[in-house]
C-alpha cells in the first residue's frame, strides 16, 4: 500500500498539472507501444510449428501490407530467400499464405472446391461492378456453365471474324488520335492503347451497337464503373464513397444499355449476323434447358469487356514500351511481315497471324515478365496440407498463388529479367526448361478441356477451374494489334532514355507506371508499298 501511495501520488500530480490532449497523446502512443510489442513476443515466442511461418512485421492488422503492395514481386522473393516457397504474411488483419514456384500454382490453382473457392474473396469487389447471378455472384457450377457457354461463343469462326475487326478499328484510332497525327511525335502509352482496346474489344466481341456507344456516353461510364476495383472495395464495397456511387450508377446505366440492344434485336426478328457475343448468348441456354435471362446476358458482357479490357490494355502498352527499347525487334517484325506476307503487306487474316511466328513471341516474352495479374487468392474452407512440408493451412487463412513468380525464377528462364522474344526460338540458349502449356495434363471442370497447368512455369492466363477462357482471344487481339501498329511506326525511347517505366500495382491489374512517353515515326509510303 506504501509503495502504490508513493507511486501514484506523483503520477497524480503530473497528470492534473499536464493537459488533456498531452495526456490522450501519451495514452495513445503507449498503447501503441505495447501492442507492438505483444505482437513482436507473440511472433518470437508462439510460432505453430504446423503453420508456415510468418514474415516478420511490427505492427498488428498493417502486417506486411505496404511492402507488399509497393511491389508484390521485390516481396514475394525477397521472402522466398528468406522463408521458402510456402510462407504467410498479414495482409489488412488477414493471414495469408503464399504457395510458390510449380508446384505452389498446382497446390492452390487446381485445388478442389471443396477446399477453397475464389467467390468468397472475389465477390464483393466484382459484384457491384459486374451485377448479380454472374461470374462470383452464383454458385459454382452455374459459372462453370457460364464459362463453357461464353467459350463456345470464341469458336476458331469467330476469331477468325474479328482480326479484320481489330485491325481496321486500329487503323481508324491511328487516322484520328491527335497524338498520332502528321510524320513524327510522341505518346503516352498507356493512355493510348487503354483507349485503343476499349474499341477493339467492343467492336470484335460485344458487337457493332456496343462499339458505337465507345464514341460517346459509354466511354465516360466505362470508366466510372473501372473504378470499382478500388482496392480498398476489397473491403468496403458498400461504403457510400463518391467512387462507389458513379461505380453504382454506370453499372445500372450500362446494364440497361446492353437490355436495349438484346430487346431492340429480339424485337426486330432479325437473324444473327455476325459471331459477337451478345448473339452467342441470346440464343444459348443452361444445361437445365433455361434459356440465359436478358438481365444475366447484360452481366456477362459487362463482365466479359471489363475483364478483358483491363489485360489487353497493360499487355498492349507493355509490349509498344518493350519494342521502343528494341528498335532491333521491331524492324525484325516488320521484316517478318514483308518476308512472310509479301511486300505489299495485304490485309492480316487469322491464318497470316498464326505464320508470324516472332509476333507471338514478342506476345508471350511480354506477357512472361509482365503478367496482368500478379496475385491470385483463394479462400480456405478445408484444412489444406502442403505436400512435403509439415505444414497444414488452417481456414482461418487465405491463400495466394503468384504465377508470375516462377516464369521470373532462373532454373526456367534464364536470364529471367531479359525481355528477350528469341528466348522463345527453339534453339536459343535463353529458351530454359520450361514447358509449353500444351503438353501438360487436361482436365475439364465444367467448360471444355484447359491445362491444369500443374508443369508449366508458364501461366500469364492462369490455370486449373479458373483459368482465363478468353486466352485464345488476348493473344488474337494482341497479336493484330502489335502486326498492325507496326506497319505504321518506328519506335524508340525519349532521348536520354534507357529503361523502361516501372509497374503500378495500385490496382487489382499490374500496369506501366504513367505516364510513360515513347517516340514515334511514321513509316514511309513506299516502305509500305
Amino acid at each position: 500500500m506504501g509503495l502504490l501511495a508513493a507511486v501514484s501520488g506523483p503520477l497524480l500530480i503530473l497528470l492534473s498539472n499536464t493537459s488533456i490532449p498531452v495526456v490522450l497523446a501519451s495514452g495513445g502512443f503507449t498503447i501503441i507501444v505495447v501492442v507492438v510489442v505483444l505482437n513482436v513476443l507473440r511472433q518470437l515466442l508462439f510460432r505453430d510449428p504446423n503453420e508456415p511461418p510468418v514474415v516478420f512485421h511490427w505492427v498488428p492488422f498493417i502486417g506486411s501490407t505496404v511492402t507488399y503492395g509497393i511491389d508484390p514481386y521485390r516481396f514475394f522473393f525477397r521472402c522466398r530467400e528468406k522463408y521458402g516457397d510456402v510462407f504467410t504474411f498479414v495482409l489488412l488483419g488477414k493471414k495469408t499464405t503464399v504457395c510458390l514456384g510449380v508446384k505452389g500454382n498446382d497446390f492452390i490453382l487446381n485445388g478442389k472446391h471443396k477446399d477453397l473457392n475464389a467467390e468468397d474473396i472475389y465477390s464483393p469487389l466484382t459484384t457491384p461492378v459486374f451485377g448479380k447471378d454472374v461470374v462470383y455472384d452464383c454458385p459454382n457450377s452455374k459459372l462453370m456453365e457460364q464459362k463453357k457457354l461464353i467459350k463456345f461463343g470464341l469458336t476458331s469462326d469467330a476469331l477468325k471474324s474479328y482480326v479484320p475487326l481489330i485491325a481496321e478499328e486500329v487503323q481508324k484510332f491511328v487516322a484520328r488520335s491527335a497524338s498520332l497525327q502528321g510524320q513524327n511525335g510522341t505518346f503516352n502509352v498507356p493512355a493510348t492503347m487503354a483507349e485503343l482496346t476499349i474499341y477493339t474489344a467492343s467492336r470484335s466481341l460485344q458487337g457493332k451497337e456496343v462499339r458505337s456507344k465507345f464514341d460517346s456516353s459509354f466511354a465516360d461510364l466505362y470508366h466510372d464503373l473501372d473504378m470499382g476495383f478500388s482496392p480498398i472495395n476489397f473491403m468496403l464495397p458498400w461504403a457510400p464513397l463518391p467512387h462507389n456511387r458513379k461505380r453504382d450508377y454506370a453499372q445500372n446505366k450500362m446494364a440497361q444499355t446492353y437490355l436495349e440492344i438484346i430487346r431492340a434485336r429480339r424485337e426486330a426478328g432479325t437473324q444473327r449476323d455476325s459471331d459477337d457475343m451478345i448473339w452467342n448468348l441470346m440464343s444459348s441456354v443452361y444445361k437445365s434447358g433455361t434459356p440465359i435471362p436478358d438481365v444475366e446476358i447484360a452481366h456477362m458482357m459487362i463482365a466479359l469487356l471489363m475483364a478483358g479490357q483491363h489485360s489487353s490494355s497493360s499487355t498492349s502498352a507493355w509490349i509498344l514500351l518493350r519494342l521502343a527499347t528494341r528498335p532491333d525487334v521491331l524492324e525484325q517484325l516488320y521484316q517478318e511481315q514483308i518476308s512472310v506476307l509479301g511486300t505489299d503487306l495485304p490485309p492480316l487474316t487469322y491464318d497470316s497471324l498464326q505464320r508470324l511466328t516472332l509476333n507471338s513471341q514478342v506476345v508471350k516474352e511480354t506477357l512472361r515478365i509482365h503478367a496482368p495479374i500478379h496475385s491470385i487468392m483463394r479462400k480456405v474452407t478445408t484444412p489444406m496440407p502442403v505436400d512435403g512440408t509439415p505444414f497444414i493451412v488452417p481456414t482461418s487463412h487465405t491463400l495466394l498463388s503468384a504465377p508470375g513468380v516462377t516464369s521470373k525464377i532462373e532454373s526456367h528462364f534464364p536470364e529471367p529479367d531479359l525481355w528477350e522474344p528469341h528466348r522463345w526460338d527453339a534453339d536459343s540458349p535463353l529458351h530454359g526448361t520450361n514447358k509449353e502449356i500444351e503438353e501438360d495434363e487436361k482436365i475439364d471442370y465444367g467448360y471444355g478441356l484447359v491445362s491444369k497447368g500443374a508443369s508449366s512455369p508458364y501461366l500469364p492466363f492462369g490455370a486449373g477451374r479458373h483459368r482465363c477462357i478468353g486466352e485464345a482471344f488476348a493473344y488474337v487481339q494482341l497479336g493484330v494489334i502489335t502486326a498492325t501498329m507496326v506497319r505504321e511506326f518506328r519506335l524508340r525511347n525519349l532521348e536520354g532514355k534507357k529503361d523502361i517505366v516501372g509497374t503500378d500495382y495500385s490496382s487489382l491489374f499490374s500496369r506501366p507506371l504513367a505516364p510513360a512517353m515513347v517516340q514515334w515515326e511514321r513509316r514511309e509510303e513506299w516502305e509500305k508499298a
